[in-house]
């Protein structure tokens, strides 16, 4: 019991090579679910009841993850067990979530010590990105963190491979990042990184050290794993650039639970309160952009997006940087060309293009560079034609025809002279089934293309299956 609310634990695998469960260990895929859900030999109720121990504890970690519940190693799953992610245990399914009251500071003035540096950074660059992770969690709460470079801290920091010491072996490149300790006597604090990751200060091109130390130190100071994708105790790691980084709402929440707000601290202002995730049956919310993907519909909103698959009656949210680390948030709109099998995104005045999970070589390129005309500033949506093999690009009231294999455009027009019945600004747009779907606000109005025929009206949320819509 001990080990598992106060010990981390690790994937012991490397998985680079896995793609099907034929080239994955079954015993990785076994201590996966050991490991981080709490798997074990017992035959118990669930073996009578027919439900084998490990379909139960997939399914859990499937809810967990906000993944389809199959009980089944199919796709999405395994691709979530491929994510380097921190090796603490994921416990309840919960938003935020701690390891219980008596595993917490009793104080508020806290050491720290790093007792050794990666040769990935300079040592000023690892100081600074220590320092500035534990401040996330200093600005928010009484806690005050002071460096000592001697002796014994109450969080000694440290970077290792493999066995270091502590009972927890890491497993080498990729699969666990780092661990830590929940406050305890001993070793109860310590966050320890694993050597054989590559750890950077800005770039992604590796794993940013401070946003993996602000996760692993939410767990030094008594914090356990949330579901929430948008918070930064998420079990998985996403790049986030810590010059713009701010603590989300529901990590605020669980460690003010512990330790009470910062007294020092006056009142947000309702302008800039901290980034919540957003919820898909929010019946005010504004969409970003929607496309298509290979089958499955994306949602964007802020940060995130919603990945919805049409076989199946749930749909996964994700930080975009989750899923492509180099793109923008907040994208002003998108769009999928199936003849080149890539995804569009656009931010004011530029466009990047992925492969799947890839950015395509060039991208991202200026408005000019993919034949764009000077003259549009930013794009309020955008879907492509499967019929016609063009793009319509919105733009306030009118909207642009671009041919993507020629890279120009070809016309333009009144948005209400196409589409009757849509007075207000388009926000996003897509086509579904043969059906075109143009956003304005919290509605959605379903079309068809040709005629600009319209036949329904919808709350955004439709595609999202809320009941509550």
């Amino acid at each position: 019991l001990y080990n598992y609310f106060t010990g981390p634990t690790h994937l012991r695998s490397n998985w680079a090579e896995c793609g099907t469960l034929s080239k994955m260990s079954l015993t990785a895929f076994t201590n996966y679910l050991k490991n981080f859900f709490n798997l074990t030999e017992d035959q118990g109720p669930s073996i009578r009841r027919g439900i084998s121990p490990v379909t139960k504890k997939l399914s859990e970690m499937q809810r967990f993850f906000g993944l389809r519940i199959t009980g089944t190693l199919d796709a999405d799953t395994l691709e979530l067990m491929k994510k380097p992610r921190c090796g603490v245990p994921d416990g309840n399914i919960a938003r935020y979530s701690t390891f219980g009251r008596d595993f917490k500071w009793n104080k508020h003035s806290l050491s720290y010590r790093i007792e050794n540096y990666t040769p990935d950074m300079s040592r000023s660059e690892v100081d600074s990105s220590i320092d500035k992770a534990l401040q996330v969690w200093a600005k928010v709460t009484p806690l005050r963190f002071t460096k000592i470079s001697s002796g014994t801290a109450d969080i000694m920091i440290s970077f290792g491979r493999r066995s270091h010491n502590d009972y927890y072996p890491f497993d080498g490149p990729g699969g666990t990042l780092a661990h830590a300790f929940a406050p305890s006597p001993g070793i109860g604090g310590d966050a320890h990184f694993d050597e054989d990751e590559r750890f950077t200060f800005r770039s992604n091109r590796g794993f940013v050290l401070f946003m993996v130390a602000a996760h692993e130190f939410g767990h030094s100071l008594g914090l356990s794993h949330s579901d929430d994708p948008g918070a930064l105790m998420y079990p998985t790691y996403s790049y986030r650039n810590p010059d713009t980084f701010t603590l989300p709402r529901d990590d605020i929440k669980g460690i003010q639970a512990l330790y009470g707000p910062n007294p020092t601290q006056a009142p947000d202002d309702p302008g800039t309160q901290p980034p919540a995730t957003p919820d898909a049956c929010d019946s005010t919310m504004v969409l970003d952009a929607v496309t298509t993907l290979r089958g499955e519909m994306l949602f964007f909103k802020d940060s995130f997006f919603w990945r919805s698959n049409p076989q199946s009656n749930t749909y996964q949210q994700s930080l975009i940087t989750r899923f492509w680390p180099n793109a923008p948030t907040k994208i002003d709109a998108a769009y999928e060309s199936r003849q080149s099998d890539r995804v569009y995104l656009f931010k004011d005045r530029r466009v990047w293009a992925y492969s799947g999970y890839d950015l395509v070589d060039g991208f991202p390129k200026k408005f000019t560079r993919h034949g764009l005309p000077r003259w549009m500033r930013r794009i309020d949506a955008a879907f492509h034609d499967v019929d016609s093999d063009r793009t319509l690009l919105f733009m306030g009231d009118y909207y642009v025809i671009y041919d993507e294999a020629k890279q120009r455009t070809e016309g333009y027009g009144r948005v209400d002279g196409k589409f009757s019945g849509l007075n207000g600004k388009v926000t996003a747009a897509f086509q579904y089934k043969g059906f075109t779907y143009i956003y304005s606000g919290p509605y959605m109005f379903e079309y068809d293309y040709r005629s600009g025929r319209l036949f329904r009206v919808l709350r955004n949320g439709y595609f999202l299956r809320c009941t509550n819509q």
